[in-house]
């Protein structure tokens, strides 16, 4: 979609759909003003007044506007101005998006008054209309996609530097296509995105962006020792893969890994799930999915710094060579872990991948992963919980967590908690009592991290949304893809003796001739 930003006022707008964000209550501002004077101005108010628009959050009025160019004036409920962040105006975009595909709108114009002037506005409010555009419908045979959106321009009170707007909508663009390339990955069926697949997926896409891949096959994962790799898929027909990827930036001074769970379904192994919770289960490699992304568009972005990505997939199935509680398995770093639940998988792949990165020596581990039900319980379908060793990295992403609207809400690694983790026949059990779920669950991969700085995030419940949000249909969300690639891309900008907090808003990348993908 062409995204396009100058100054201009609504009114004169060659779009067939003029955009207007209100707050709750507020002053009709000039460029609903424009509207409401003349021929055009009654329908206006009788649109609002039969609407009862008063600007509260997810209020949409539209209006036909019949004067010489007969269009459309949508506008759109901000919500209480005193409580107005980033994320409003990103959701009010989003919501503009919708009402415009509604309409049959193909060029949308949206009035950007002093409120939202900055760049930073400009970047939310370009990124909310393009990711409300994602569609899932490659198995309908009935899709119906009437006019498609193809061009939207941003309408500021004064002009913005046009050099920094161009790199910024750049930015903006790489990330919404790594957002569409986990939703693409979580929403495709379990038949389809098998391991291998998945394996596949990161190399094609990675090929053009000059990041290294190997994925590793059965043999390779065995000379390897990834026992809870081996453990989780020995229910499947399905062979497992574990894929690395390496981005290795221009002129880099730190090295970031990212690792991600890539369970393709789980039916919970012979600690077998209900069917109803099995629904959803496709989605459980959404942190793999999130990891391949991240590091494609880092490629795509050139950014100055070096990340490695570890994705293990497979299935976790019931079949017939299946683990069996009471299994124990040894890991490459010596620990042994009783298995007492299949259905605690996650972890079990997860401690391969984090002790691999961990005989890395990065500078930091970021893991995500639909870990544990247990998070949800504790902080609902739209927040993410986040654990870590390096408080200050955890405080940096939970604000950038604020800014990009995926939310992260830090919980405690208790250490108290441990004992609940010990098993008597081996050094841990990959379940705990009952309470306090999600944090043993964090504390069992603290175990593999080898004292490197470390960050977990539990995504088990923003990764997939059952109701359409203002920037996500039902699905996959593609969550945490923004926020690593805002947290990257700072690292990058940042010389290596200052602390993460201080690092720059963001980073201009320096460009790297494309590297080859390859495969061993």
């Amino acid at each position: 979609m062409k995204i396009r930003v100058r100054a201009g006022d609504a009114a004169s707008a060659a779009a067939e759909m003029v955009v207007v964000l209100l707050a709750a209550n507020e002053e009709r501002g000039a460029a609903l003003r424009a509207f409401a004077r003349g021929a055009d101005g009654a329908a206006v108010r009788r649109g609002l007044t039969a609407e009862r628009f008063h600007g509260r959050e997810g209020q949409v009025v539209t209006v036909t506007i019949a004067g010489a160019r007969r269009r459309l004036l949508c506008v759109v409920g901000l919500g209480d101005a005193a409580a107005l962040d980033v994320d409003a105006w990103r959701r009010a975009a989003g919501r503009a998006r919708q009402a415009a595909e509604r309409h049959g709108a193909a060029r949308v114009a949206i009035a950007v008054d002093e409120r939202a002037s900055s760049i930073e506005h400009i970047v939310a409010l370009a990124e909310g209309f393009d990711l409300a555009g994602y569609r899932f419908d490659k198995y309908k045979s009935d899709a119906e996609h009437g006019v498609l959106v193809g061009e939207l321009t941003l309408l500021t009170p004064t002009p913005l530097p046009a050099a920094d707007v161009a790199r910024r909508l750049g930015g903006v663009a790489t990330a919404v296509t790594a957002v569409g390339t986990v939703r693409d990955l979580v929403n495709e069926p379990a038949a389809v995105k098998t391991p291998t697949f998945i394996a596949a997926t990161a190399e094609r896409l990675a090929a053009d962006a000059g990041v290294e891949v190997e994925i590793w096959d059965r043999a390779r994962i065995e000379r390897e020792r990834l026992a809870g790799l081996l453990a989780v898929a020995r229910g499947s027909n399905e062979e497992p893969r574990f894929i690395r990827m390496r981005w290795r930036g221009p002129g880099a001074r730190r090295r970031v890994a990212l690792v991600g769970k890539g369970i393709t379904f789980d039916s919970g192994g012979l600690s077998l799930k209900p069917a109803k919770a099995m629904e959803t289960m496709k989605t459980d490699m959404a942190g793999g999915a999130a990891v391949i992304a991240t590091m494609v568009a880092a490629g795509r972005m050139q950014l100055a710094i070096d990340v490695d990505g570890f994705v293990p997939a497979t299935e976790n199935l019931p079949g017939g060579k299946a683990q069996k509680p009471g299994d124990v398995i040894r890991f490459r770093n010596g620990k042994s872990v009783e298995v007492l639940n299949t259905d605690a998988e996650g972890r079990l792949i997860l401690a391969d991948a984090l002790a691999l990165a961990a005989a890395d020596k990065p500078d930091l581990i970021i893991d995500l992963a639909t870990l544990t039900g247990a998070c949800i319980v504790a902080l609902g379908p739209q927040v993410a919980g986040i654990y870590g060793n390096e408080q200050a990295v955890v405080d940096r992403l939970v604000t950038l967590g604020r800014e990009t609207g995926e939310p992260l809400w830090q919980l405690p690694l208790v250490p108290e908690y441990r004992d609940d983790i010990k098993s008597p026949v081996a050094d841990l059990k990959n379940i705990g009592g009952g309470n306090a779920g999600s944090i043993t669950a964090a504390l069992f991969l603290q175990e593999f991290v080898a004292g490197r700085p470390w960050v977990h995030m539990d995504i088990a419940g923003p990764a997939f949304t059952d109701k359409e949000l203002p920037y996500a249909p039902k699905g996959g969300t593609g969550f945490g893809v923004r926020i690593l690639l805002r947290y990257l891309a700072e690292l990058a900008a940042t010389p290596p003796d200052v602390p993460p907090r201080a690092a720059a808003s963001h980073a201009r990348p320096r460009r790297k001739p494309p590297l080859a993908a390859k495969r061993r």
